[in-house]
Order: structure tokens, then sequence, then C-alpha cells
């Protein structure tokens, strides 16, 4: 593995930040759409157990219902993405991560698995843009220096906040129709934060953070960054692009959201309240797990340009592998020790969002940035969400949930580790191409008279 202090010069060569203005405000109204698309998926997913027993639904269920949504993001992610350089981000936020979440208040009226099913799919279908927009968003409103300590703030407050939340949301299960006035809630709270979008919300425009285009005013931004079908097929042309796609698939880690109030209810007998305690630790695991990557990717940056990033997500895998053997294979009798094993492999799983997220912006343009991360987040890591999520209901009923997450969050996660040494001798390459095309662009405007070269497929 190659050493992550290198190229220490590099630090002192680089231009000044580019700095947008309210940024990390607009962070946060971006955060606030995030996080109730997640606190709605994690009621469904804590409160499972009240539901299958209301609704007669077996274990499967909830595998069901999680592909079900994740496969619905496969079509809707990009199609959001579409739509939002057709009229705006903001519209296109407003809309699918806001007033969707009347799909949210339907589900709370489900009076079976098959209405359930139907509008937790149609309320999936719309939060699938939030992810690749706000992380677009990301890439606009923070340079390569300090993406990753946005990134690890965004999801690590979102987890933390998620976290606080699942065990109030665990408490209605002692309540008669509780699962349903959670839906209501976070489905109203929805629509609020649609209202807020459309007031507050201010898109800076593509390629706002860059430092090639500091200094260009938006209309010509955006004429320099249009986009073609052969552009977005270019993606997969890109290396450590794909190689980052297909890391998704072996990315065990994701069960744990969907099964991990299950698994501890099922395997070890904790009443659903108790074994939701776990999720505060974890969520706060998560939380300094994020801040860390974060600071760890912009500290790698500097260090390294090359490899570093590279490095730190690769011994986040391993690490997370080692946790999870002691999380979830041995019986500590109390729920004392599952909370702070939980909070470990929160801690561990909470680096990746800061040095992944970045990563992918740095080896696409901005413009291809949305499209990038539809296809990282709504294909490849929805059919890594269904494929898990399916196998692991199916399984757990056949061989226990046990023996799932010993194969899927321990071996699996030392493979997704060594997958990533495919890095090493690309990741460095596109992120210079990246910055090749960015100096075109700043050539071609400062001699727009010059006969440029044509424009680079990266």
């Amino acid at each position: 593995m190659p050493e992550l202090i290198e190229d220490s010069s590099a630090a002192t060569k680089t231009p000044p930040p580019t700095a947008v203005p309210g940024r990390w405000r607009q962070l946060s109204l971006v955060g606030g759409t995030m996080l109730v698309d997640s606190t709605e998926a994690g009621l469904i997913n804590g409160l499972f157990p009240v539901i299958r027993q209301a609704l007669g639904i077996s274990l499967s269920g909830l595998g069901v219902l999680t592909a079900a949504g994740k496969i619905a993001g496969v079509i809707t992610g990009p199609l959001w993405v579409w739509a939002a350089r057709r009229y705006s981000r903001k519209s296109v936020l407003a809309v699918s991560s806001g007033f969707w979440g009347v799909f949210g208040i339907g589900a709370g009226f489900a009076q079976n698995f098959t209405q359930l099913l139907v509008l937790c799919t149609l309320l999936s279908a719309g939060y699938a843009a939030a992810g690749p927009l706000a992380n677009e968003l990301i890439g606009d409103l923070f340079d390569s220096r300090s993406r990753g300590r946005a990134v690890g703030v965004l999801y690590g407050t979102l987890n933390l906040a998620s976290s606080l939340f699942a065990p109030l949301l665990g408490q209605l299960a002692g309540f008669e129709d509780g699962w349903r006035w959670g839906l209501w809630g976070i489905g109203t709270l929805n629509v609020l934060v649609g209202i807020a979008l459309c007031f507050w919300l201010r898109d800076p425009g593509t390629g706002a953070s860059e430092d090639q285009l500091a200094g260009l005013d938006q209309a010509t931004r955006t004429a320099q960054a249009k986009v073609t079908r052969a552009d977005v097929a270019a993606l997969f042309r890109i290396p450590s692009l794909v190689i980052l796609m297909c890391s998704r698939l072996l990315s065990g880690h994701l069960l744990l959201l969907i099964f991990g109030v299950v698994f501890l209810v099922d395997v070890y007998g904790f009443s659903i309240q108790v074994a939701a305690a776990v999720m505060l630790p974890m969520g706060i695991g998560f939380f300094a797990g994020t801040l860390l990557g974060g600071v760890l990717s912009d500290w790698a940056v500097r260090r390294n340009p090359r490899n570093g990033l590279v490095v730190v997500l690769q011994t986040a895998q391993f690490a997370f592998a080692v946790v999870a053997f002691f999380a979830t294979q041995i019986d500590y009798g109390g729920i004392g020790m599952f909370a702070f094993f939980f909070g470990l492999m929160g801690l561990v799983q909470g680096v990746n969002p800061g040095v992944n997220r970045p990563m992918l912006m740095a080896v696409t343009l901005p413009e291809l940035r949305g499209a990038a991360f539809a296809v990282y987040l709504n294909v490849f890591e929805a059919i890594a969400w269904a494929m898990f999520s399916l196998g692991a209901g199916y399984l757990g009923e056949v061989i226990g949930l046990q023996q799932v997450f010993l194969w899927v969050l321990v071996i699996l996660m030392a493979l997704n580790g060594l997958f990533l040494t495919l890095l090493y001798p690309v990741y460095g390459r596109d992120v210079a191409a990246v910055a090749a095309e960015l100096d075109r662009r700043r050539a071609q405007t400062q001699d727009p008279g010059g006969t440029p070269p044509p424009p680079s497929t990266t």
C-alpha cells in the first residue's frame, strides 16, 4: 500500500480556495432535504417488527420494501438529474424531496402490504433525486480542498440527527398505530422542507467552486458545460469511476442500516425499544467518523494528491470488517457491548462519505457530476441495496441473520478493501485529466480568438 505522506510540496503550489458566498448556509438547506428522506426510511426499518405484525408481513417483506424503492430510484434518479438540467436543481429538489412527502402521508394510511409497498416505492422514486443533486451542489459550493470537510459535516449531521430520532421513533412501537403517526409526521415535515427550499435555496451554478473557472460569470460557465449523451456515456471510460461504482456492489455495510434493529431482535432477543437504542451510539459514531473522514480527506489531498484518498478509503473497509465481526458474531448478553461495537461500526463506516464523494467529484467534470452521482447512487448503490435487502431477507429465514451478517458485513467488506487496490494506478491520472480540461476552458475564455483543442471526454 503506498505511503500516505508524499508530494507535501503540492500544498504550497495550489492556488487559494475559491469560496462561494453563503455555501455553509446552502449546505444546511440541502441537508434538510436528505434528513427527512433518511428519517422516513429509518422509521420503516426500525419499526418493521411492529409493521410486520400489524400487516401480516414476513421478514422478507422488509427486503422487498427496500429493494422496490431502490429499483424505482434506478429509473427516476437519472430522470431527476435530467429534469434539473432542463429546469433547475432548486425546483426539482423542492418537488422531489419536499412536496413528494404527500406519498409518505399516504403510506401512513396503508391497510395492507400491497398498499404500503406501492406508496413507499413512489416515495423512494422521488427521494432518488436528493443524493445525486445534493452531491452535485456540494461540488459547486466547495472547492477540492474543502469538499471532504463539507461532505463529512453533512453526512455526519444527517446520521447523528437520524440516530437521535431512532430511539424516539422506536418508542412509537409502544403505541397503537404509532408507525402510522410517524409516517404522517415525517411526510408533513417533508412538505415544509419543500416550501423552505423554494424561498431560501440559492444555486451557485455549475463549476462555481473550481479554481480554474474563478472570475467567470455563470452564463459563461454554463455555456462551457453543455452535456451530450456522448459525454454521459464517456463516464464509463473513466477507470477510477468504474472502480468506485463496482465497489458499491461490495459495500456490505449498507445492510446494517436495513436489518440492524431486526438483527438484534431476532438473533439476540432484545425488544424493539432496547434494540433501537443502539442506533444512537451508531449515529454518534457515524457523526464522528464523517467528521474524521472529512478531515482525513482534505489532509490526504494536501499530502498526497495522487493516492492519499485511496489509502484512507481502503483502510476504512478493512477496519469495518474487523469491527463488524466483534459487533455481530459474539453474544455479550446485555445491550451495552452491542451499543459499543455498533458505535465503532458507525465510526469506521462514517469515514466513507467524506472520502468517496470527493473522489468521485475529483475525477468528473462539474457538469457531469450529477449524472455520475445518479449512476453511482441511484444505479450501482441501488442495485447493492436491492441485492443485500432481498438476499438478507430470504437467506435470513433459511440460515439466520447472524450467518448473513458474517458473510456480508465481514467477509464481503474485506474483499471490498482488496478490490480498491485497483485504484492506485489510475486515480491520479484521472484527476489530472479533469484539471487539464478545466485549464483548457480557462485558456479558451482568456483567448477567445484562438483555436482550442477539442474538449476532453473525461
